[in-house]
């Protein structure tokens, strides 16, 4: 005979449903564990735990800036010592020549002891050097002169003749080449330059003391450039006699030139550089003074901006020192490996920064270009700590203060997201 099942009670009906859903939650569980087992771990990443910032000591920074006019300092990499006057579009005469220099080198540079194609004077720029109101280079129609030469009758005598006679043969016409001009310094974000001419004549060539800074650390870059701007004076076939630049502050300690422009409208400026040297190293030091009229005679408004400019070079390379940021083995971040383990990094080298009273740089920790590791031995290098850009950038690798594992069978279970 059947026996009837028993009356269903509350108790049976629990049970039965145990025995039915514990198998499938056991299974959801272990599904779930194997998932969180093969899921990819998080990428490990550098994160910083030295402070952020340094200060120099010294206080506050005090350079001897001009009573008028307008013009800005900057340390190669390091950044800006500061700034004076408006900081607004004005006139900038000669120095326009930077930029006709800049254009020249880019599109056709010279390397070592090259100089060059060699380019003929032609009948306009043979009778614009007999002009008596304008600096010109006494050059005749027929003669050839190397890019080289010709860069150096541009920037030395700042001869306004050679600056057309460079254009029209580069880009067959001085309207033209000022096109080229202006697209220049977009690319090198002078935003509030605008170029008319290729000798600085006309006052509409206009620009600003951070724009012409932005010119000038492009233009440094070009070794033919730094070695004609730093000539006091130089001899050139051709031309009868011996050339001085007016640039008269070249052979005291340190300072290299880049362009005098003197005129009515734009007074007098100077754009310069100098070097001091630091731990044993030369750090270029880039300024303009820009507006110097406190004075007659526009060769003595030419003088000023000279001397307000040498003022600035001997306060600079005074004040640009070094300081150590970050000792040799100091823990200045960790590993971080997503899943809340921390393993501390330190520094392999001592880093000094380069700076002035009251700077304040950043650190940065980054991976250097290559993807923190999951594991590592005590030593390995995994990245590096860095203060500044470009050539004034220094960099120390960084490595595990002890060994780097992978995240242990609690953390990958427990992980979310």
């Amino acid at each position: 005979t059947n026996t009837p099942p028993p009356p269903p009670t509350p108790l049976r009906t629990t049970l039965r449903r145990i025995r039915i859903w514990t198998p499938l939650v056991l299974l959801l569980l272990i599904v779930f564990a194997i998932a969180q087992m093969v899921r990819p771990l998080p990428a490990p990443a550098l994160k910083l735990s030295a402070a952020p910032t340094f200060t120099f000591e010294g206080g506050e920074l005090k350079m001897p800036w001009p009573g008028e006019g307008q013009g800005a300092v900057e340390v190669e990499g390091v950044g800006s010592m500061g700034a004076y006057g408006p900081q607004k579009p004005a006139p900038i005469a000669s120095v326009t020549k930077t930029m006709t220099a800049y254009v020249i080198l880019r599109d056709h540079p010279l390397k070592g002891k090259q100089t060059g194609p060699e380019i003929e004077i032609d009948k306009k720029a043979a009778d614009q050097g007999k002009a008596e109101h304008e600096s010109t280079a006494a050059v005749e129609e027929g003669q050839t002169y190397s890019e080289k030469e010709l860069l150096q009758l541009l920037m030395i005598p700042s001869a306004n003749n050679v600056a057309r006679l460079l254009a029209r043969w580069d880009a067959g016409s001085e309207a033209a080449f000022v096109e080229k001009m202006n697209a220049a310094a977009d690319e090198l974000g002078m935003t509030q330059s605008t170029y008319t001419d290729p000798s600085g004549l006309l006052d509409s060539t206009v620009s600003t003391p951070k724009d012409q800074l932005k010119l000038a650390k492009a233009v440094m870059q070009y070794d033919v450039f730094r070695e004609i701007v730093n000539l006091p004076e130089v001899n050139i076939d051709g031309i009868p006699d011996t050339i001085y630049n007016n640039n008269n502050i070249l052979l005291k300690p340190g300072v290299g030139g880049i362009k005098t422009g003197s005129s009515t409208p734009a007074g007098g400026n100077l754009l310069w550089s100098a070097n001091t040297v630091v731990d044993g190293k030369n750090r270029r030091i880039l300024g303009i003074v820009m507006g110097a009229k406190d004075a007659k005679l526009l060769n003595d408004k030419l003088q000023l901006s000279i001397d307000y400019s040498y003022e600035l070079i001997k306060r600079a390379q005074k004040d640009v020192t070094s300081a150590a940021v970050v000792r040799k083995g100091q823990v200045v971040g960790y590993v971080d490996d997503g899943l809340g383990g921390k393993t501390p990094v330190v520094a392999t080298k001592e880093l000094k920064a380069v700076g002035w009273p009251g700077l304040q740089v950043k650190l940065e920790l980054a991976d250097g270009g290559k993807a923190v590791p999951h594991t590592g031995r005590t030593g390995d290098v995994v990245g590096q700590v860095s203060i500044g850009t470009g050539a004034g950038k220094v960099s120390s690798p960084v490595a595990l203060q002890s060994d780097l594992a992978e995240p242990g069978f609690d953390k990958k279970l427990t992980r979310v997201g």
